[in-house]
C-alpha cells in the first residue's frame, strides 16, 4: 500500500478540533440519491476532521473520522439499515437520523440498533494535508 493510503488503517497527519462534526452541506444537496464513491474525489483538508470526531460529505456520500490524532478513517455515509444517509459524527459515533443507528467512528462497526451490519469502509489517502477517496 502506497503511502499516505489508508482504509481503515491510520495516517500519521495530525488535525485539531472538536469532537463533533455535521453533515457537509457544501454542494447544497439533500443527501438523497448520493453520489457513487469515485477513487481520486477530493474530500478536503485533514484540519477540517476534528480528533474524535468527524466530517459526513454528501458527494461523495462519505463520512471520515479521526478516532484519535493523526489516525484517518472513512466509511460509506449510507446506513447499512435502510439506506439512509448519516447526518452527523458526535460523542464518538457516527448518527443517522431516521431509525438512531450508531456506529463506531473507529471501525464503522454497530453500536446502537436497529442497523445490524457496519458501515463499508472506504480506502482513503492523506496526502499533504488534504484527504481523497484512493
Amino acid at each position: 500500500m502506497a503511502a499516505g493510503v489508508t482504509a481503515v488503517a491510520g495516517s500519521t497527519l495530525a488535525a485539531c478540533g472538536g469532537g463533533e462534526a455535521t453533515l457537509a452541506q457544501d454542494d447544497g444537496g439533500s443527501g438523497a440519491g448520493a453520489a457513487p464513491i469515485a477513487a481520486g474525489s477530493s474530500l478536503g483538508p485533514t484540519q477540517d476532521i476534528p480528533v474524535g470526531g468527524g466530517k459526513v460529505f454528501i458527494s461523495p456520500a462519505v463520512v471520515v473520522t479521526q478516532p484519535t490524532a493523526g489516525t484517518f478513517k472513512a466509511f460509506s455515509a449510507i446506513c447499512t439499515h435502510e439506506g439512509c444517509p448519516v447526518a452527523k459524527v458526535a460523542d464518538g459515533v457516527i448518527k443517522c437520523p431516521c431509525h438512531g443507528s450508531e456506529f463506531s467512528i473507529e471501525d464503522g462497526s454497530v453500536k446502537r440498533p436497529p442497523a445490524s451490519s457496519p458501515l463499508t469502509a472506504v480506502a482513503i489517502t492523506t496526502t499533504g494535508g488534504n484527504i481523497a477517496v484512493a
